[in-house]
């Protein structure tokens, strides 16, 4: 009888059981944290409050670092919009997944970590600006992206159905439009990856209406390197991305444009043309025709203008950070979602005289990185070891308790989150291809350390560059001769064929053996 009794409480019970752990098992699956990752576009640290500029109008950004981590190491490994994308999504350098400069085409189909997350649970959306020459396809459950570099004003999204939708108004907004959407009607019993691709601060730095001459009335400190002749430093001789030389009056700085037949402008509508006419035409066209600069006087107000224009460029994308705050917080979603923003790569604001980015020299080397993780980040932390775009993939992973796969080059930094010591990379290693358009940049390959940074410059001309990062941190004068014969030298080489072979670069390991 009393074997019957159990018997029956055990049917009447292990369904409540297996009902409750099913249930508790769903509730830790719902409290992994949810993830947004907003990268932009060219954003380098040097413009952003928490970095340390007093003129950056960036107070979101700035909380990221006040309520979380701010990065004052993170590197790139290959300082170009699309490769650096590739980097994030793969965990692997360019030479391994392939995407090593902008001409070439994203294989979608190769390992993606955000593949990984959907198969553990997470729903994942990738909204903005993607650039791979490809679509995402089925690496993302939800998908809208930027054609190409997208427009500011009045742009066209991809969809998931191979559609191109024009959306209204200007494209920071409405990305965040988008994301938020998405967020809203996402499934609800599911955490969630956004990845939010942004267009800003991108060359031709347009700004939102409401930015318009937002920084008139500050003058930017010209850099000390602004009038750079670089002496003994021939890649940088044979450069093509001068604020002086290239940087064009129309086309960048928006001078003597034509605002009812210029191409670049054709998206705009009436409201949105009239004030940039008001603007860009009436009172900077009509300032620049009066004074007829030349020479120095020249360059120094091209170099305002486009600082003008590029702080003005991420007022917006700030501005819009602050919306995902606010709605984050009224969903009752701001405890449980990690919040990040980066950027594809550094980029200069005059360091060199110059812009854009591609070289390993610590501008363009160098990204902004900021986590919020509310629980598990003390506000305020700075973390300083060397971390790579590589290392976002598995960090990303770690953090949503998902194994990495071996494949990663990357290391996953989650640990340090919760401001650990530990041992960490000492150097990094770094690869840039594209070459000769646009900007004369000469392939190159090198490694960093804390002190020193070595370079291998390779193609039409074969020379290394050695800088002391610590007497020279503006890198102005290349030591390699004076030291080519030393230990130093012969150590820094180990060390970077160490490099080469962990990373598996076959290019560059054929061309040291020259």
């Amino acid at each position: 009888m009393l074997r019957l009794v159990f018997l029956h409480l055990l049917f009447v019970f292990i369904p409540v059981l297996m009902s409750f752990s099913q249930s508790l098992t769903k509730k830790v699956k719902k409290d992994r944290p949810n993830i947004i990752f907003i990268l932009s576009d060219d954003h380098t640290n040097k413009a952003i409050g928490a970095y340390g500029n007093p003129l950056a109008k960036t107070p979101n950004i700035d909380r990221i670092a006040e309520e979380g981590a701010l990065f004052t190491n993170f590197f790139v490994t290959n300082s170009i919009c699309g490769p650096s994308r590739a980097a994030l999504l793969t965990g692997k350098y360019s030479h391994v997944n392939g995407f090593i400069s902008n001409d070439k085409q994203f294989d979608i189909n190769q390992f993606v970590f955000s593949r990984t997350l959907t198969e553990a649970g997470y729903q994942t959306a990738w909204i903005g600006k993607w650039h791979l020459e490809t679509l995402p396809h089925d690496a993302f459950n939800y998908w809208k992206v930027l054609p190409n570099q997208g427009h500011y004003f009045n742009p066209d999204f991809i969809t998931q159905n191979n559609d191109t939708v024009a959306y209204k108004g200007y494209v920071t907004d409405i990305i965040t439009d988008l994301s938020t959407d998405w967020i809203t009607n996402r499934d609800q019993d599911k955490p969630f990856l956004l990845m939010i691709g942004e267009k800003a601060t991108h060359r031709e730095w347009l700004p939102a209406l409401e930015d318009l001459g937002s920084y008139d009335d500050v003058d930017f400190p010209i850099p000390s390197s602004f009038y750079d002749t670089y002496e003994n430093r021939r890649a940088a001789a044979h450069q093509d991305m001068s604020i002086a030389e290239t940087m064009q009056l129309r086309f960048d700085l928006k001078v003597n444009v034509d605002y009812e037949t210029d191409f670049l402008y054709s998206r705009l509508d009436q409201e949105q043309r009239a004030a940039y006419k008001a603007y860009y035409g009436d009172r900077i066209s009509k300032e620049f025709n009066e004074r007829q600069l030349t020479g120095k006087a020249l360059a120094e107000w091209k170099f305002q203008r486009y600082m003008r224009d590029y702080f003005a460029t991420a007022n917006a994308l700030d501005r819009n950070i602050g919306k995902i705050f606010k709605f984050l917080e009224d969903n009752g979603l701001a405890e449980n979602t990690i919040v990040i923003y980066g950027s594809d790569q550094g980029f200069y604001l005059g360091e060199h005289g110059w812009f854009d980015k591609r070289f390993i020299y610590e501008e363009s080397l160098r990204t902004p990185f900021l986590i919020r993780y509310p629980s598990v980040i003390t506000g305020g932390t700075v973390i300083e070891q060397s971390m790579l775009n590589i290392d976002w993939a598995p960090t990303l992973l770690d953090i949503a308790e998902v194994k990495i796969p071996a494949e990663i080059q990357g290391k996953s930094f989650a640990t340090l989150l919760k401001n650990k010591i530990l041992r960490w990379r000492d150097k990094i290693y770094y690869h840039y291809y594209e070459y000769p358009e646009p900007h004369r940049v000469m392939p190159h390959f090198g490694i960093r350390t804390p002190k020193y940074k070595l370079v291998r410059f390779y193609s039409n001309e074969n020379f290394w560059e050695l800088y002391n990062l610590v007497d020279d941190p503006q890198e102005l004068n290349n030591i390699y001769e004076e030291f080519k014969d030393s230990k130093l030298v012969k150590s820094l080489k180990q060390d970077l064929k160490a490099c080469i072979v962990k990373y598996k670069d076959d290019l560059a390991e054929e061309i040291i053996k020259n």
